[in-house]
């Protein structure tokens, strides 16, 4: 099948699937008689297995040393497994980064009339003094 069909039972744009080929996160597609990329069922597994990974949080860094593990070291699973315990972690960071945000506007939005109002006055009060001044 060519790019256009992967990219439709992926949903993966085909632009991403070319990067993923230049970047060997995908292997090499062989061509047809016509050089139109031909894409098998294997290939589209890679690009949902990388499209999953990536929806997961996986920088393209950490996926290209993960697919290299997969693909060239023998007996590599420990190593794969340490990448990805990496890649939990970082995902859990950013959740508790997000979620302390969460956190603070919930904290805004409960406390806007007798918080966010007056400082916001006091805002616009300095503002006509500075405004006001030769």
């Amino acid at each position: 099948m060519n790019i256009k069909k992967a990219s439709e039972i992926t949903k993966v744009p085909a632009s991403t699937i070319r990067y993923y080929e230049k970047e060997h996160i995908i292997p090499y597609v062989d061509r047809n008689d016509s050089g139109i990329r031909d894409f098998d069922e294997h290939l589209i597994r890679r690009i949902n297995f990388a499209k999953t990974m990536r929806a997961a949080g996986m920088e393209i860094d950490a996926l290209k040393k993960y697919i290299y593990l997969f693909d060239k070291v023998k007996d590599s699973e420990s190593d794969q497994l340490q990448l990805l315990k990496q890649q939990k972690e970082i995902m859990e960071e950013k959740r508790d980064d997000i979620q302390a945000a969460i956190d603070h506007l919930n904290y805004k939005i409960d406390h806007f009339n007798d918080h966010m109002q007056a400082t916001e006055n006091e805002l616009r009060d300095l503002e006509k003094v500075h405004k006001n001044k030769p």
